[in-house]
C-alpha cells in the first residue's frame, strides 16, 4: 500500500516488523529512490501539527 508523507514524498509500506531490544512494533518503508526506512508504528501513523491543523504523518494514497 502507498502512503503520502505530509510533506509530499510517496511511500510504500513494505510491512510490519518488531524491534529486538523492546518488542516496539515498526514500519518498515520503501521511498520512491529505492530507499528502505523504519519508524515506531505509532510515530509512522501519528498526527502532526501543520501550520495549526492535525495532519496525518502519512495518510494512505487510494
Amino acid at each position: 500500500m502507498q502512503y503520502r508523507h505530509y510533506k509530499g514524498g510517496l511511500y510504500e509500506l513494505v510491512c510490519e516488523a518488531t524491534l529486538e531490544a523492546d518488542l516496539t512494533p515498526m514500519i518498515i518503508y520503501r521511498a520512491a529512490d529505492g530507499s528502505i526506512w523504519a519508524r515506531p508504528k505509532s510515530v509512522f501513523f501519528e498526527l502532526v501539527d501543520v501550520d495549526g491543523v492535525m495532519t496525518p504523518r502519512f495518510a494512505p494514497v487510494s
